[in-house]
């Protein structure tokens, strides 16, 4: 469905000079070939992940909520050994008042549990959704947990299963959640939680010489939506060269969003279950020659941040310390900036607009952030918030 739509952007790059004309012809093409969803509309997604490890850096109370419809607190995961969920007296008030102070903002927004995270590894919930048993164990107490503390839904980050096996056991994991929280809302007359897991950008992969691919079929019927995480796809582990680390296209190879938000519709799943990931952080590099600065220009190591990370308040900073010379990348949608030997790729209000109007072009229900307080005065999610709303 997309090659046609990601060849012909790459061969009319050189041609074109105004972004407002890329826009206009960007859009035509995804209307030629129906990308705009016919299925019945659903309410957009403009969701974000919420870091518990940085509260004190961002009280729940302080969220800009008129910028977002969904807010996932992350993260919270079961006990290794009973498959449940274990709140902790330090993890309880938490809990309740991240709701409580969501519930209270004007306009509210739906919270969600993000269960597991890059953290936990594979081990742990493939083992869980492996009998009937222990995911009856955690799907209840999961939806026990979600309903104490107030929460509107769960979503699983489960990175990642590593052959078909566990994909065909997750497919059965969604089917008897998705059950279980039926009979659950059936039973207590309130509205069902919300269910929905954060992905691979691609649905299919091979990792470690296995092939692997998500059971679209079962998150079809089950899930809400999918966050589709398009992003790290360059970084610490490959020093080499600088790389667009969220390349909304790459002429070079198939990662890239494009690419992969296209390979969930491909594999059958609906448009409106599809939510694009964007990073509110970039990656770094340490410039081999400082005169040659390009996207895939030679790189040496890591440039400046934690593991060379910096979140965009933070590139923020040092572009302006540095004074910075920042340039936009038509061809991948992506922002970077350098200075001497440093090295920046990251989104800008500039990018993130192209690839939110991109997304809604596409029919995809919408986008969210890893992560919420990374942002810089709220520029970013402002300028997402109105390429969705307003197209600006």
């Amino acid at each position: 469905m997309l090659q046609p739509f990601r060849t012909l952007f790459r061969q009319s790059m050189a041609n074109f000079s105004s972004l407002n004309l890329l826009f206009v012809v960007l859009f035509s093409i995804a209307a030629a070939e129906g990308a705009v969803a016919a299925s019945t509309p659903a309410a957009a997604v403009k969701g974000a992940y919420y870091p518990s490890w940085l509260l004190s850096s961002l009280p729940p109370s302080s969220i800009e909520t008129k910028l977002f419809t969904h807010i996932l607190y992350a993260f919270l995961s079961p006990s290794n050994s009973t498959y449940k969920f274990e709140v902790s007296d330090s993890t309880a008030p938490l809990l309740s008042n991240f709701t409580a102070a969501l519930r209270g903002k004007d306009p509210p927004v739906k919270t969600l549990i993000s269960i597991g995270g890059a953290s936990d590894g594979p081990t742990l919930f493939a083992t869980i959704a492996a009998s009937a048993l222990t995911r009856e164990l955690f799907i209840d107490s999961s939806i026990e947990v979600a309903r104490k503390y107030g929460f509107d839904g769960l979503d699983l980050d489960w990175e990642m299963p590593e052959n078909p096996k566990q994909m065909a056991d997750l497919g059965l994991l969604f089917q008897e959640w998705r059950s279980a929280m039926k009979r659950e809302a059936k039973a207590t007359g309130r509205p069902p939680l919300l269910l929905t897991a954060a992905v691979y950008f691609a649905v299919d992969f091979f990792l470690s010489g296995t092939y692997r691919m998500y059971p679209v079929a079962s998150i079809n019927e089950n899930l809400d939506w999918i966050n589709v995480m398009c992003y790290d796809y360059h970084g610490s582990w490959d020093t080499s060269a600088t790389g667009a680390q969220a390349a909304f296209f790459d002429p070079n190879s198939n990662i890239s969003s494009s690419y992969g938000l296209g390979s969930w519709i491909r594999a059958g799943l609906q448009r409106k279950k599809v939510v694009m990931g964007l990073p509110l952080y970039g990656r770094t590099w340490k410039l081999r020659d400082p005169n040659v600065h390009g996207i895939g220009a030679p790189a040496v190591g890591l440039g400046p941040g934690d593991d060379g990370v910096l979140t965009y308040s933070q590139v923020q900073t040092f572009n302006k310390e540095n004074n910075a010379t920042v340039k936009y990348d038509t061809t991948t949608v992506s922002t970077y900036s350098f200075q001497g030997t440093s090295w920046v790729g990251y989104d800008d209000v500039v990018s993130t607009a192209v690839k939110v109007r991109l997304a809604r072009a596409l029919g995809l229900r919408g986008y969210f952030f890893w992560a919420l307080s990374y942002d810089k005065e709220w520029r970013i999610s402002t300028q997402a918030y109105r390429a969705w709303t307003y197209g600006k």
